[in-house]
């Protein structure tokens, strides 16, 4: 109708406190030794990787891998398994070949350096305003995106 405002939908609430969690149900140990030129190795010896800074922060650029690629492929496969949550519970049946593309910068704040995330989402065969709704969803619920919160995170549905 003309005249008539759309109604705007309401987003998820996304808490801006602490909220500890009642109990882990998995937890991660990783020693690193070394440092960002050093070696990061999980407790139970399934991660066992070279770290190396890229030439852009002042390292060699020699090969291994570095703690942004880490939290960028961390965060994108929690993604992806908040939005099959949200999926299972709304009994929207997703495809096979979803996935999330994730860039995670490294800069200099007022405060010190802190981090941007841009995640780039396919949901193939879902219509996109779906695909866009399923997405502000699985934001409010993905650990990841709850431990971001206060960053300059981009959610692109492609």
């Amino acid at each position: 109708m003309l005249g008539v405002p759309e109604k705007k939908k309401e987003l998820p609430h996304i808490p801006t406190q602490i909220m500890p969690i009642e109990k882990a149900l998995y937890v991660a140990h990783v020693s690193v030794l070394g440092g960002p030129d050093g070696r990061a190795v999980s407790s139970d010896g399934v991660l066992d990787v070279k770290l190396a800074r890229p030439r852009e922060l002042g390292g060699a650029g020699s090969s291994g891998t570095n703690p942004e690629q880490l939290f960028a492929a961390a965060y994108a496969a929690g993604f992806i398994a908040a939005m099959r949550l949200v999926a299972d519970r709304g009994h929207i049946t997703l495809p096979e070949d979803i996935s999330v593309q994730a860039s995670v910068g490294i800069g200099m704040t007022p405060g010190g350096f802190g981090i941007e995330v841009t995640l780039r989402i396919s949901v193939p065969g879902v219509p996109h305003a779906e695909a866009k709704s399923l997405v502000r969803t699985a934001h409010a619920l993905c650990p990841y995106s709850n431990a971001t919160r206060g960053i300059d995170v981009q959610l692109v549905v492609v």
